[in-house]
């Protein structure tokens, strides 16, 4: 229950159409087209969201109340995801259910390590897959009863939060960009491309990324990422 949330009342009883009724979530995100998708998917689930896009918003979210479920992004544009998870890990009473996300699968093991009951690996589309991951995790009083068909219909974020998150990236690579701004750039854009299925910012992406693992110089591939988020940003939808 969240026990720390002015705006609960009576918990209702999860169902086996919205088996998630009853939980607020806390989406800790930067990306507003990876939140849209989790808002929808919640919407779907009977879920109530509340959405941070920094760790400094969540740390104010959580100083009010207690979610039922965390889920949160491991690239923040203030820090480490996993250093949010690490801390309410050891909160008591402690969230009923901590998940990581990110698109790099890799980082699953850290967000375990970290403290989280969980991984959510993006994109996060289908209603069934997120109903089960945040279901898995629950105590057995918070699930719904009785045999449960699983939703296969996924969720399709409306195109305008892709171009907010073309325009909020635009900003980071202005003026030019100091290191901390690229990293966070390359891993921002990494993973809404996969959510997107889109390969060629995807690869200008890694490419980016590749070179400032390496140390080397990345001007030329830090010109051609601007160059194709203000080509993604020019494409207005036709009203």
């Amino acid at each position: 229950m969240d026990t720390n949330d002015p705006f609960a009342t009576a918990v209702p009883t999860p169902t086996a159409a919205r088996p998630l009724l009853g939980l607020t979530i806390l989406v800790v995100e930067d990306s507003r087209y990876a939140c849209e998708a989790i808002r929808l998917l919640c919407l779907r689930s009977g879920a109530r969201i509340r959405r941070a896009d920094c760790l400094r918003s969540a740390r104010r979210h959580l100083q009010v109340y207690r979610p039922s479920v965390l889920i949160v992004d491991l690239g923040l544009p203030d820090g480490n995801g996993l250093d949010l998870i690490a801390e309410l890990h050891e909160t008591q009473p402690r969230v009923d259910a901590i998940l990581g996300m990110s698109a790099d699968l890799h980082l699953e093991e850290d967000a375990i390590a970290a403290g989280a009951d969980g991984f959510m690996p993006k994109p996060i589309t289908a209603i069934g897959v997120f109903q089960e991951c945040i279901l898995s995790l629950l105590p057995v009083e918070r699930r719904p009863r009785g045999v449960r068909v699983l939703n296969e219909d996924t969720v399709h974020p409306d195109h305008i939060a892709f171009q907010d998150d073309m325009a909020h990236i635009a900003e980071v690579l202005e003026d030019p960009p100091n290191e901390t701004a690229l990293d966070y750039a390359a891993q921002f854009l990494n993973g809404l491309a996969r959510s997107t299925q889109d390969t060629r910012l995807g690869e200008a992406a890694q490419a980016l990324a590749d070179k400032r693992a390496k140390g080397a110089a990345s001007a030329s591939e830090t010109a051609v990422l601007a160059a194709l988020v203000q080509t993604r940003l020019s494409q207005k939808i036709a009203i």
